[in-house]
């Protein structure tokens, strides 16, 4: 049996599958981004893919913290991804 990666969310602080995760990577150039394949070059961190885990994320701004200030437009293209 294959083991199964495991991540950890950054508003929940738990470890869930990857899959269930998605990935937001700031690339070496600067630009932050959401990396639905999980492989772009840079730092990443996950966020679940769920609703209310991007709330929480958009209310406790930890991609704030952890990535420097985003725009209201990458908080769109993220609940792209989540729904």
């Amino acid at each position: 049996m294959k083991k199964v990666p495991l991540r950890r969310c950054l508003v929940s602080g738990e470890s869930y599958p990857k899959h269930e995760l998605i990935r937001i990577v700031r690339t070496p150039e600067g630009e932050i981004k959401v990396d639905p394949t999980g492989k772009v070059n840079g730092h990443g961190g996950y966020l679940r893919k769920d609703l209310a885990t991007l709330e929480m994320a958009k209310k406790s701004k930890v991609l704030e913290k952890k990535f420097g200030p985003l725009s209201i437009e990458f908080y769109d293209e993220l609940a792209r991804y989540v729904k």
